[in-house]
C-alpha cells in the first residue's frame, strides 16, 4: 500500500491509545450529558395561531378557490399532512376528491368540516370516537359550532375595541 491512504493509516497504527486524565487520577468522570431522542411520538407543537384559532382564511376568500391542496389545508391548520389524511380516514364525513395521481383536493365545504373536526379534538380535547359521534348528529352539531364560532369573533372584535379605548 503506497498511497496517500496507507500512509495516514500507517500513522495512526504507530499512536498509543491516551486515557482522559480524569481515569488516570482517579477521579470520577461526568456523566454523559442526555442526548435529544429521536424516536417515539413527538409533543403537540402549539401552532402560530395556538389551538383556539386556525388560520383558515374568511368564506370569500375560501370559496374563490374551487380546490384546495393537501399541503395547503395542513398549513392552514398548522398540522402535518400525514394528520390529514389520518383524518379522513377517521371521519366518514370528511371525503376530498382525487386527481388521476391520487392527488387529495378539497372543496371548501371539506375545508369547513376540517374547522369543526380540528376544533373538536384540539381545543374541546374530544377522542376520535367522541368527535365521530357529535358529527353524526349533524346539522345541529354545526349550528351550535358556527354560533361559537361568531360568538368567539364578536369576543375579539369587543376585545380589541377595548383595547383602542
Amino acid at each position: 500500500m503506497a498511497g496517500p491512504l496507507s500512509q495516514i493509516l500507517f500513522d495512526f497504527s504507530n499512536e498509543e491509545p491516551q486515557q482522559p486524565k480524569e481515569f488516570l487520577s482517579g477521579a470520577p468522570l461526568p456523566a454523559p450529558e442526555p442526548t435529544k431522542r429521536t424516536r417515539g411520538r413527538k409533543p403537540l407543537k402549539p401552532t402560530e395561531a395556538g389551538p383556539d384559532k386556525v388560520l383558515v382564511p374568511e368564506d370569500t376568500i375560501l370559496f374563490q378557490k374551487q380546490y384546495w391542496g393537501i399541503s395547503e389545508v395542513a398549513a392552514m391548520f398548522g398540522v402535518p399532512i400525514s394528520q390529514i389524511r389520518y383524518w379522513e380516514n377517521e371521519f366518514p364525513q370528511l371525503k376530498p376528491r382525487k386527481n388521476g395521481k391520487g392527488d387529495r383536493l378539497f372543496r371548501p365545504e371539506d375545508v369547513k368540516t376540517l374547522v369543526l373536526i380540528h376544533d373538536l379534538i384540539r381545543r374541546r380535547k374530544y377522542t376520535l370516537e367522541g368527535a365521530r359521534e357529535y358529527l353524526k348528529r349533524g346539522a345541529q352539531a354545526e349550528e351550535q359550532f358556527h354560533m361559537i364560532q361568531s360568538l368567539q369573533k364578536l369576543r375579539q372584535f369587543l376585545l380589541e375595541v377595548k383595547a383602542h379605548l
